[in-house]
């Protein structure tokens, strides 16, 4: 089974607030962005993926991500996160219609393809799955066969809403780099430890990191 994976990404001058203490209002912007370059490069590196697409206005990132081979999705509801995700859906399912889709965030840049093979097989077995994040709170990926919608509940606590919601979570192990979102300088800290893409390597060089 090949999936077609939906990227939701906010414009980058907004992204990342709470990395605040560990990079300044002129480095998160680039951060943000290395975080998508290196996810996405990962994503589509990895062979259970047919196609990426990523739903965002940002303009540069945009550029960036279509010159990696991602399918670039305009944020046409503008109404957060979980909008962006379902319209994304829509457009994928109306050019490959049936196709199994995949919610992931944008910011796992030690994504590993390997690892997202296993969680994609694994979540092929059900028709809605999903993957707890590192601290057991939020979701890094949500997938839905494809005669099953994807509704997607990202945000606070979006494992128990997910779990409530029918989906299956996948109790796997050893697939840290799927569950590895960096929303803190903790975060990066971790994803650092873990190995991260070149592209966030390179960004987050000379940055002072809490834990270090």
């Amino acid at each position: 089974m090949q999936w077609t994976l939906v990227i939701p990404l906010k414009p980058l001058p907004q992204a990342k607030s709470r990395l605040a203490d560990t990079a300044g209002d002129g480095v998160r912007p680039g951060l943000a962005l290395a975080f998508a370059q290196d996810t996405v490069a990962a994503a589509l590196a990895c062979p259970a993926v047919a196609d990426v697409a990523v739903v965002t206005d940002d303009e540069l990132a945009a550029r960036e991500l279509a010159a990696l081979g991602a399918r670039i999705v305009p944020d046409v509801p503008r109404s957060g996160l979980n909008a962006a995700l379902a319209y994304g859906t829509a457009v994928v399912r109306e050019i490959r219609p049936g196709t199994p889709v995949a919610a992931l965030n944008a910011d796992l840049p030690a994504l590993r393809p390997a690892e997202l093979s296993r969680v994609l097989a694994a979540a092929s077995e059900f028709p809605r799955a999903f993957l707890a994040d590192a601290a057991a709170l939020g979701t890094t990926l949500l997938a839905a066969a494809g005669d099953h919608a994807l509704r997607p509940a990202f945000g606070l606590d979006s494992r128990v809403r997910h779990r409530a919601s029918g989906a299956r979570e996948l109790g796997l192990t050893g697939v840290d780099s799927v569950r590895q979102d960096v929303d803190t300088g903790a975060d990066l800290r971790a994803a650092l430890a873990l190995g991260v893409g070149r592209r966030t390597a390179a960004v987050s060089a000379g940055l002072l990191i809490p834990g270090n």
